[in-house]
C-alpha cells in the first residue's frame, strides 16, 4: 500500500465521485434467503453515475454485477431483499418507494437491457406490440401515437426497415436485431439512466461494435447515465468512462478507465488482465488462469475474499477485511499488497508454462477432407402453390485438417460455421459434396456404420447447460457414450469416468452431482470429459467459451491444449471470437454467408488479412487498451449480413464491401492462393500487412 493511501468511509466515497450524481449507490447490501442459508451477493457496494457518463461494472460470474443492477431496478429474485445501504436516483431514495411508485419509475426513468434478448422478449407477441405497451403504460396515448413512437425509436437504434419490423416476432430477427429491439423497448420513454447487462455477450464482434457505438451515441443525444455490466475488458476499454471492479459481492477497485488499464492496483484486477487472450500473446505460452473459483457468499469470515486464489496473499489477507483506500485521483482499491506503481514488467510477468511446438504435420495425410460441400434447408412457403424457398447455409466449401492440428472457423452468425461442424460429426448430411475422414467417405454412411465411425468424431456444443441432461448425474453423462457403443464392463466404464473427470480437473465428488450444481466453466469441463469418453480422433468445439468469464476462458483454453497434447486430439474450433482463435488455432478459415473467403495460418490471417471481410472483423475486435480502442476511426463492418435465402450474386460480401465494383456483382471469386500467399476468394485482395480498409474503389 502506498504511503499516500487513505481509507475513506462509504458516504465520502460517493460524494467524492462527483456532485449532482444521477445515481448514488452507498454501502448497498442485498440478501437472498434460501432454505439452506442467507446468501449476500451484494455486500457494501458504493459507486455513483453522473448524467452523460458510462460506468463499467466488471467481474467474474457470481461477483454480484447483475444483482447490483437488479437491486437498482428493485427486480430481485424470490427471497431477495435490500437489507442495508442507500440507493438514491435523481434525488429520490429508491429503497423506500412502494411498489406502485417503483413501477412508475421503472421503464420510464430507469430502463434495463437484459443479457439474453431471446428469453427477455415475449415470443408470442410482435416487436411492435411490445414497444407500444411500454410506451402506453408510461406515456398514455392511443394506438396510432404509440405506433409512430415505436417506429421512430426502432429507427433511432438503427433497425433496418423499422416499419416492417413492427410486425415481426422475435424469432424472425437476427441476434443483433433482437438486441436492437431490446434497446428500443428500453429507450422508448427516453429514460434518464440505462442499465445494460452483458448487452453484447453472444454477438459477433461486428454486431457488438455496432451495438456499443449505438449506446454511446444515444448517451450523448439523451444525456443518459449508463451502467454497463460486462466481463469483457475490451468493451470496457472502448466505452466506459469509469470502471468498478467487483469480486464476491464487494467493490475491490474503482478508477477512471485510462487510469485503471494503465495502473491496476488490486491483485484481482491484475489477474483479470493476465487471463485475457490478446492478438499479441505468444500462442506457445499458456494463459495465466486464475486458480480456483469465487467463494460461496454465505458466512464468510473477516478476510480478503480473493486471498484463497491470490498468489500474493499473506497472513493479514486471511484474517482481516481490507478497506477501500483512496490512492489519489479518485482511484480506490481494497488490497493489502497491491501491485506496485514501480513495477516495470508488463502485466503478464508471471511464470507461464511453455507449450512445445507441435510436430511437423506437413508429411501427414489429412485426417479430415471436405470437398465442395453444399447444404441447403427447405422452408415452407406461406403462400400455396408457390415454390419452396431454400436456405443456402453452406455453398461449395472445401478444406482439410491434418492430424494433431487445430483448425479455427470464424465468421458472423448465419455464415454456416455450425452447419459445417454438424456435418463433420454426422448430425447433418450434405446436400452435395463429400466429407472424408481417416481415409473413408462419411458421405452416404447410415445406421450402424455411421454409429461406429462416430466413435472417432465428437462434438462439444455451444450451450453446455442445454446439451447435458439435467436428470442424469455427471457419472452417467460421461459414461453414456461408452454404454451406447457397448465399450467395456461396468467396472471398466466407472474407472474410465473417474480418469476423465480427473483429466479435466473436476473434484472427486463431481460424479454424483448434477450438471445444474456446477458453474458454467465446470459444465464445459463435463462436456469435454463426455466428448473424450470414446477416445475420439477429432473434436468439433462449437463456441466452447463464448459465454464464460475471461478467467474461466483461460482455464478452458489451457485445458483444451493440454488434452490435445495428452490424447493426440485434432480440433475444429468454431467461434466468433477472433482473439481466441488467434491463440488456439494453427490455421483459420474465414466464412461469410456460406462461403469460405480466406484460409491461412493463424499468423498470416491476423497480421496480413487479404479479404476485406477479414480485415473488417479484425478492426472490430475490442482491444483492452483505452487509447488504441478509442483511436479507431471505423467500426470495421457496417450493415446486416444478407439473407441466406436469397444471397447476393457474384461475391456475397459485395453489399458491405468498400472495394466492390461491377465485376464483384457478376463473377464469383474463387478461393485460391496468389503470389505465394495464403488463399483468398476476392477479386481485389488486400496487400500484405494492411491495417485498415482502404478507400472504396470506383466502378470502372
Amino acid at each position: 500500500m502506498t504511503s499516500s493511501a487513505t481509507s475513506a468511509p462509504a458516504g465520502q466515497l460517493s460524494r467524492n465521485a462527483g456532485s449532482g450524481a444521477l445515481l448514488e449507490v452507498i454501502d448497498l447490501q442485498m440478501e437472498i434467503r434460501t432454505r439452506e442459508a442467507r446468501v449476500r451477493p451484494v455486500d457494501g457496494v458504493t459507486f455513483s453515475i453522473n448524467r452523460g457518463e458510462t460506468v463499467g461494472l466488471v467481474g467474474e460470474s457470481g461477483s454480484g454485477k447483475t444483482m447490483t443492477g437488479m437491486s437498482v431496478m428493485r427486480l430481485l429474485p424470490p427471497g431477495g431483499s435490500i437489507v442495508g445501504g442507500s440507493l438514491r436516483f435523481d434525488g429520490r431514495e429508491l429503497s423506500s418507494l412502494d411498489a406502485a411508485e417503483m413501477r412508475a419509475l421503472r421503464g420510464n426513468d430507469i430502463a434495463m437491457v437484459f443479457q439474453d434478448p431471446m428469453t427477455s422478449l415475449n415470443p408470442t407477441r410482435t416487436i411492435g406490440s411490445q414497444l407500444r405497451e411500454a410506451y402506453r403504460i408510461h406515456r398514455g396515448g392511443g394506438h396510432a401515437a404509440a405506433s409512430r413512437r415505436a417506429e421512430e425509436v426502432l429507427g433511432l437504434v438503427g433497425m433496418p426497415r423499422p416499419k416492417e419490423r413492427l410486425d415481426d416476432y422475435p424469432h424472425q430477427l437476427s441476434g443483433g436485431m433482437r438486441q436492437r429491439a431490446m434497446i428500443a423497448i428500453a429507450l422508448v420513454c427516453e429514460p434518464k439512466m440505462l442499465i445494460a447487462d452483458e448487452p453484447t455477450t453472444a454477438l459477433d464482434v461486428s454486431i457488438q461494435r455496432q451495438i456499443l457505438e449505438l449506446l454511446d451515441d444515444l448517451k450523448e443525444r439523451l444525456d443518459m447515465g449508463i451502467l454497463l455490466v460486462t466481463h469483457d475488458l475490451g468493451v470496457i476499454a472502448g466505452h466506459a468512462d469509469r470502471v468498478v471492479v467487483m469480486y464476491a459481492g464487494r467493490v475491490v477497485e474503482q478508477a477512471g478507465t485510462p487510469q485503471l488499464f494503465a495502473d491496476p492496483r488490486h491483485r484481482y484486477t491484475e489477474a483479470l488482465f493476465e487471463s485475457m487472450p490478446t492478438l499479441e500473446l505468444d500462442a506457445r505460452q499458456s494463459l495465466a488462469a486464475i486458480p480456483g473459483t469465487p467463494p460461496k457468499l454465505t458466512g464468510l469470515p473477516p478476510m480478503c475474499r480473493f486471498a484463497p486464489r491470490c498468489r500474493f496473499a499473506a497472513e493479514d489477507c486471511r484474517t482481516e477485511d481490507p478497506p477501500l483506500v483512496d490512492v489519489g485521483a479518485r482511484h480506490l482499491h481494497s488490497c493489502f499488497h497491491p501491485r506496485s506503481v514501480d513495477v516495470l514488467d508488463p502485466l503478464r510477468n508471471v511464470e507461464l508454462g511453455q507449450r512445445a511446438d507441435r510436430m511437423d504435420t506437413s508429411t501427414h495425410e489429412p485426417l479430415l477432407e471436405i470437398l465442395d460441400v453444399h447444404k441447403e434447408f427447405g422452408l415452407r412457403n406461406s403462400m400455396p402453390f408457390k415454390p419452396k424457398r431454400r436456405v443456402h447455409a453452406v455453398s461449395g466449401v472445401s478444406l482439410s485438417v491434418l492430424p494433431g492440428e487445430t483448425l479455427g472457423i470464424v465468421g458472423e452468425s448465419g455464415c454456416g460455421k455450425t452447419t459445417i461442424g454438424r456435418m463433420i460429426v454426422g448430425l447433418e448430411h450434405p446436400t452435395s459434396g463429400t466429407i472424408g475422414f481417416d481415409g473413408r467417405q462419411l458421405t452416404g454412411m447410415r445406421g450402424s456404420e455411421l454409429r461406429s465411425r462416430r466413435r472417432d468424431l465428437q462434438m462439444m456444443f455451444q450451450d453446455s447447460s442445454a446439451a447435458l441432461d439435467p436428470r442424469m448425474p455427471v457419472s452417467a453423462l460421461v459414461e453414456e457414450p461408452l454404454v451406447a457403443q457397448h465399450v467395456g464392463t461396468r467396472r471398466e466404464r466407472r474407472a474410465t469416468v473417474a480418469e476423465l473427470l480427473d483429466a479435466v480437473g473436476l473434484p472427486g465428488d463431481a460424479a454424483d452431482r448434477y450438471a445444474h450444481e456446477f458453474s458454467g466453466g465446470q459444465r464445459q469441463r463435463i462436456a469435454m470429459a463426455r466428448a473424450l469418453a470414446l477416445r475420439p480422433k477429432l473434436i468439433v468445439a462449437d463456441e466452447p467459451v463464448s459465454a464464460l468469464d475471461v478467467s474461466v476462458q483461460a482455464q478452458i483454453l489451457n485445458l483444451m491444449r493440454k488434452l490435445q497434447d495428452d490424447y493426440g486430439l485434432t480440433y475444429v474450433v468454431i467461434s466468433h471470437d477472433l482473439s481466441l482463435l488467434k491463440y488456439l488455432a494453427d490455421r483459420i478459415g474465414v466464412m461469410y454467408l456460406g462461403k469460405l473467403v480466406e484460409l491461412g495460418t493463424s499468423a498470416e490471417v491476423y497480421t496480413a488479412p487479404r479479404h476485406p471481410y477479414t480485415a473488417g472483423l479484425i478492426q472490430a475486435i475490442p482491444l483492452p487498451d483505452p487509447t488504441l480502442e478509442r483511436s479507431k476511426t471505423s467500426a470495421g463492418l457496417g450493415g446486416e449480413i444478407p439473407s441466406a435465402i436469397d444471397p447476393p450474386s457474384g461475391c456475397r460480401f459485395r453489399t458491405r464491401c468498400p472495394l466492390a465494383t461491377e465485376k464483384c456483382a457478376q463473377q464469383v471469386p474463387l478461393l485460391a492462393e496468389s503470389g505465394g500467399r495464403h488463399a483468398v476468394a476476392c477479386h481485389y485482395p488486400l496487400d500484405s500487412g494492411i491495417s485498415s480498409l482502404p478507400t472504396p474503389r470506383t466502378a470502372s
